[in-house]
């Protein structure tokens, strides 16, 4: 009670304030907190069903510069979980609808859009420009190439992966926690792809994970709390269940390890269709 009645008697009554009002009442943000994320940079790479969430949640908390990486454009399909687009939106860029959802959501912040895909080439820029990196594609070619770049270039990384009413998150400190690599070792065939594509999804299930990657990600940035380094959370939508498992980092890891032998990007081709979730 204290400390909320400080925040509200505080200069966070101005109008910035009052749109964070709720969040600065919270002993684990308040101002110093709030001012942590203002000052934060996240580039979101898939502006789909699990981006959407993320990308929604990050701007309304008020994290001041977002970039948002998608090469895709809206499709009818997508609409039943990808949450930041509508009927008229069908054929125009995600990355570009997304930043102006997001600018009407949240004017105070930065919103950068980058229509096109995520590449070996462009990777370094990107990832350069931004303290922070998060998942939220469905494919394993752009998977791989994601937590590589983050292991490369050292940004810490938030995953997230959904299928049908499966899900799970995990948390990249480089070279220091679990990558994407030491989870899959070996890269799935383009059969395993497509058959897992085919389980479809609901839109739920991206709205849950996706909620639970970005709640780590604002924890992460105010500094409190556990945001799943080191650990694997897995949620069976169907059941109501989750459960958390250890995730440690393998010696033996090609990009992580020891002693890594991929020491610069390279692109797989492992799905049938690319595209985010």
């Amino acid at each position: 009670m204290t400390s909320s009645k400080h925040v509200r008697t505080s200069s966070c009554e101005a109008p910035a304030g009052r749109r964070y009002e709720r969040q600065l009442w919270m002993k684990q943000v308040g101002p110093q907190g709030q001012e942590k994320l203002a000052k934060a940079s996240v580039l979101v790479v898939g502006a789909g069903g699990l981006g959407s969430p993320i990308l929604l949640c990050l701007a309304a908390a008020g994290v001041g510069t977002i970039g948002v990486v998608d090469g895709d454009s809206v499709s009818l399909s997508n609409l039943n979980r990808q949450v930041l687009y509508s009927t008229g939106d069908i054929g125009q860029p995600k990355a570009l609808v997304a930043k102006e959802r997001l600018v009407a959501l949240n004017p105070e912040i930065r919103i950068e859009a980058y229509p096109s895909r995520l590449d070996p080439d462009n990777a370094y820029a990107l990832f350069s420009a931004y303290d922070m990196v998060v998942d939220g594609t469905d494919n394993y070619s752009t998977r791989y190439l994601v937590s590589d770049a983050a292991v490369l270039f050292g940004k810490p990384l938030f995953v997230g992966a959904v299928s049908n009413l499966h899900g799970m998150a995990f948390t990249v400190i480089p070279r220091t926690t679990a990558c994407f690599r030491c989870l899959y070792p070996k890269s799935p065939t383009a059969a395993m792809a497509r058959e897992e594509r085919a389980r479809g999804i609901l839109g739920t299930t991206p709205g849950i994970i996706g909620s639970i990657v970005a709640q780590n990600v604002l924890k992460y940035i105010v500094g409190c709390g556990d945001w799943l380094a080191g650990k694997l959370l897995l949620m069976d939508g169907e059941d109501n269940r989750f459960e958390l498992v250890p995730l440690e980092r393998d010696p033996q890891c090609r990009v992580c390890g020891d002693q890594p032998t991929i020491t610069e990007l390279f692109s797989m081709k492992i799905d049938p269709r690319q595209s985010s979730c």
